[in-house]
């Protein structure tokens, strides 16, 4: 009788772990659904849009809104930003903006005969970089160490980033007047890029209606804490994936490298950015596991904005549409583990 309760203590303790798994993921689905639900009261008809918003800051990564101005680039945004309780701050990037005005600076103060650092807007949990493309390449690669490292060095000083931190940077197509393309080193520094696109007719109708006397956003409150977006972020690194689902992803990735069609695939940190969101995606799909589909929903928004396609390639598409063409063709060649 004592060794059959000794097995059922036994066996009670090895539960503890699954169900200490079960009930984080429980209390994160509730959280995402939450912050959902409070970006959707302001940006209408876009779910996909905001679904990945979400997964990527989850997965402790900075998302690039693209799009043409006025489909609500900014108020994705700022949306996130409020239903958020968190340090925020938006930097609105033009042609005169200086490093300085980014990250900080270090000013001598007359009285005491010492320099003081002051840092800068980048020195927030959530940073809104408006129209980071119209800026020049200088100033852009401001944010190289920040979005990479979570840290600013600034006369040999180095200054961490508050925890957790994520760019939500917007920009026009580089078509437009006025922009400056952002370079390689920058794009890959973006977990996932997003188009949102026109609304429909009846979403854009209730956009008109819904701003009719006040702005949504204007009553939108916090529903997450810095804390609980922390928490999020080190529950999604807890989601399983298959080693079949990681020879996939390598083979996606290989493909890019080998193609023809490219003069530059995806990077190893673009597959561990793929490998972190569909993690992300797992979470936001009630799973605790991924799936092959999460991966194939993920390639383009992660990977179309990482490669560049040859010149002998090219076509009358943009050049963003190009790459998802591409990339869409490359998926039909990786076989899919059963």
């Amino acid at each position: 009788m004592r060794a059959q309760c000794v097995e059922c203590s036994q066996f009670m303790r090895n539960l503890e772990p699954i169900n200490s798994a079960q009930t984080a993921s429980e209390n994160a689905l509730e959280q995402i659904e939450r912050l959902q639900q409070a970006v959707e009261t302001v940006i209408k008809g876009k779910p996909e849009a905001i679904r990945l918003a979400i997964v990527t800051l989850i997965a402790g990564g900075h998302l690039l809104v693209e799009d043409v101005p006025g489909v609500g680039k900014t108020t994705l945004a700022h949306a996130l930003a409020r239903a958020l309780d968190c340090t925020f701050q938006r930097i609105q990037f033009t042609s005169d903006l200086l490093p300085s005005d980014v990250i900080g600076l270090s000013v001598y103060n007359q009285h005491s005969g010492f320099f003081e650092w002051k840092p800068g807007p980048v020195f927030a949990n959530v940073v809104l970089a408006d129209e980071i493309n119209r800026t020049t390449p200088k100033t852009q690669s401001a944010l190289l160490e920040a979005m990479a490292e979570r840290q600013v060095t600034v006369e040999g000083a180095t200054h961490d980033l508050p925890s957790p931190f994520i760019v939500l940077a917007t920009q026009n197509p580089i078509e437009h007047h006025g922009t400056y393309p952002l370079p390689e080193s920058q794009m890959d520094r973006f977990m996932l890029r997003l188009r949102i696109g026109y609304p429909a007719a009846a979403d854009e109708e209730r956009i008109l209606r819904d701003r009719e006397y006040s702005d949504p956003l204007d009553n939108l409150g916090a529903v997450m804490t810095a804390h609980e977006v922390s928490e999020l972020q080190r529950t999604v690194a807890t989601i399983t994936v298959d080693d079949s689902l990681i020879q996939y992803l390598m083979r996606i990735v290989a493909a890019t490298r080998d193609s023809e069609m490219l003069d530059l695939g995806v990077s190893p940190r673009g597959t561990l950015a793929l490998f972190r969101a569909a993690q992300a995606l797992a979470l936001t799909e009630e799973r605790t596991y991924c799936i092959p589909d999460d991966i194939k929903r993920l390639v383009v928004p992660v990977f179309a904005h990482r490669i560049v396609v040859s010149s002998r390639f090219s076509s009358s598409l943009r050049r963003s549409e190009e790459a998802e063409a591409v990339l869409n063709e490359l998926l039909k060649t990786v076989s899919v583990p059963l």
